[in-house]
């Protein structure tokens, strides 16, 4: 073999180089996260500013609170809250087991306000427009998620992943859950570690279940037998029909 033969395989294997330097990281290859704080919010099982309903009987595993807004705009009763405090600004909230507490809601607000912009502020996402907001069916791994439209639960979707790894959703608009579907956490993925940032209505269906931490820039609307395994942050209002809501395991 001449010198001449071995120019054109030299150009191909260093155009070949030159390709696979410029191809940008593989989507599964996610970038690492750190969690987003919630501050005094993050003992609250359900946090809204302007009221909490819910039709009879729901159950409630961790703190209840909101503010500004009067106690008397939290619809539970005492014997709905299984575990936790419910918090109100005033003495008109639920008796006897309310607690007037209107600086520590004030603070709880304001972190649950902050946590929404640091999730929201998250930049260089993992995946962008996946599956165009249909996240049904499929099995998503760590990393920042990011859509400019809602996101569709339509069937079961999987978090798969460690005890360590993060979870962040980005949604430009709200987060719709289809009745009897399921977000499923395999592999130690923890509901403390899954963020939901939404800047619409959050609506989780009839029977549904869900996993994680909803940061909601307006309502979080529960529908009939729904589970969430997470905390329902909403900066208007939280709507509950008969629901279990637990706060994540530390």
């Amino acid at each position: 073999m001449t010198r001449f033969d071995t120019q054109p395989r030299a150009l191909f294997l260093a155009t070949l180089l030159s390709a696979l330097l410029a191809v940008p990281a593989i989507a599964g290859a996610a970038s690492s996260q750190a969690p987003v704080k919630l501050g005094s919010a993050g003992t609250f099982a359900l946090l809204s500013k302007t009221g909490i309903t819910d039709v009879y009987a729901s159950v409630i595993n961790g703190d209840v609170g909101a503010s500004p807004i009067t106690g008397a705009a939290i619809g539970l009763t005492c014997g709905e809250l299984a575990t936790g405090i419910l918090y109100t600004v005033d003495a008109a909230g639920p008796l006897p087991c309310s607690v007037t507490a209107a600086t520590l809601l004030t603070s709880a607000v304001s972190d649950m306000q902050t946590a929404y912009l640091d999730a929201a502020g998250r930049v260089r996402p993992d995946f962008t427009e996946l599956g165009t907001g249909e996240i049904g069916g499929l099995t998503l791994k760590p990393g920042l998620y990011k859509w400019g439209t809602d996101v569709k639960i339509s069937t079961d979707v999987t978090l798969t992943g460690s005890s360590t790894d993060v979870f962040i959703f980005q949604i430009a608009g709200g987060i719709k859950q289809a009745s009897a579907t399921r977000v499923n956490l395999t592999g130690g993925v923890l509901a403390k570690n899954v963020f939901w940032q939404a800047a619409d209505v959050v609506t989780i269906g009839t029977t549904a279940h869900f996993e994680g931490v909803v940061l909601a820039k307006t309502l979080v609307a529960v529908k009939t037998g729904a589970t969430i395994n997470g905390r329902l942050l909403a900066q208007t209002e939280v709507t509950l029909q008969k629901n279990t809501v637990t706060q994540p395991a530390p």
